[in-house]
């Protein structure tokens, strides 16, 4: 077994062509960098991940880093961009609740975004191919923010299995001093590896490069 991709919601995957399709769209056509201008060819969103977020508020603490993973909350989701096989950037939607104020709609456009992360998503979905390959798991992946330690990784939970099975964490590029970006990981390892950081943001940066044996917390699941 391996990966089973998610099925987005149809006011999702509604709002990023409606984004696509309309340049006066809020928040579209603003963060639309050089690399989307230049496509010439229709834009095409894939590879739908939805997006969990580690509350900054409670972030992980020794002992705890399981229940805190599963409190993690979904807050949208994130396509890649595509034109032709070539990935050009993210779009990203709010998922809002059914006291919210907006126009009504479940899922909305928030915006595009470039820079690193869409080609480490889309890395990281090859390696979770990969990693999972001939493993008698299913797993689904999805993307958990973890904003106190700038962080964001391939979540990968799985959903069909068994035996009782570890989430896996497959950190992108850039990722935290001290944690060694896309290389699948039990994510009880990681979350308690940045719970030894402790701290504010900047101060977790600062502490993860102090102690013996900090970085070695963190190796290959295979």
């Amino acid at each position: 077994m391996s990966l089973q991709l998610p099925q987005p919601p149809a006011a999702a995957l509604r709002a990023v062509l409606d984004a696509l399709d309309d340049p006066d769209a809020p928040g579209a056509l603003p963060v639309r960098s050089s690399a989307m201008r230049r496509c010439i060819g229709p834009l095409t969103p894939a590879l739908p991940l939805p997006l969990h977020l580690l509350d900054p508020m409670s972030a992980p603490t020794r002992g705890d880093a399981v229940a805190q993973l599963s409190a993690a909350r979904r807050t949208g989701w994130r396509f890649l961009i595509q034109d032709g096989e070539e990935v050009v950037a993210a779009a990203v939607t709010l998922e809002r609740g059914p006291d919210e104020p907006g126009t009504g709609e479940p899922h909305v456009f928030s915006h595009f975004a470039e820079g690193p992360y869409p080609a480490a998503t889309l890395r990281a979905l090859q390696q979770a191919r990969l990693h999972t390959a001939g493993t008698l798991t299913t797993y689904m992946p999805r993307l958990l923010s973890v904003p106190a330690h700038y962080m964001t990784a391939l979540w990968l939970h799985p959903v069909l299995s068994a035996a009782p099975t570890p989430d896996l964490l497959i950190p992108l590029v850039p990722a935290p001093l001290g944690v060694t970006a896309h290389i699948p990981h039990h994510a009880e390892e990681l979350l308690a590896l940045l719970a030894l950081t402790g701290g504010e943001p900047g101060e977790s940066k600062a502490k993860a490069g102090k102690g013996p044996g900090t970085a070695a917390l963190l190796t290959s699941t295979r």
